[in-house]
């Protein structure tokens, strides 16, 4: 699991759209798509229920949307305590 699929699956999740996360991330819908498939084959669990326009999380989703938020928001709060310390 890496941070860039993290941040894929978190931006797919808020969006709730593939289509519409691809454009925010600025990668194609194909690219988006293989690295949740990718994610979740790590997992071993879906993360969504994918309908015809939208995506909806699954339980295992939900749980990782959180933990995913946090790891985030600690990696971002790093480097700019990082920044702060060496700029």
């Amino acid at each position: 699991m890496s941070f860039l699929q993290l941040k894929y699956f978190l931006t797919a999740a808020e969006e709730r759209n593939i289509s519409r996360a691809a454009q925010r991330l600025y990668v194609s819908q194909p690219a988006l798509s293989f690295q949740i498939k990718n994610l979740e084959k790590e997992i071993g669990n879906l993360l969504f229920l994918r309908g015809s326009k939208t995506l909806t999380l699954t339980e295992t989703g939900r749980f990782l949307y959180r933990r995913a938020k946090a790891i985030l928001a600690l990696l971002e709060e790093t480097e700019d305590q990082l920044c702060v310390r060496h700029g």
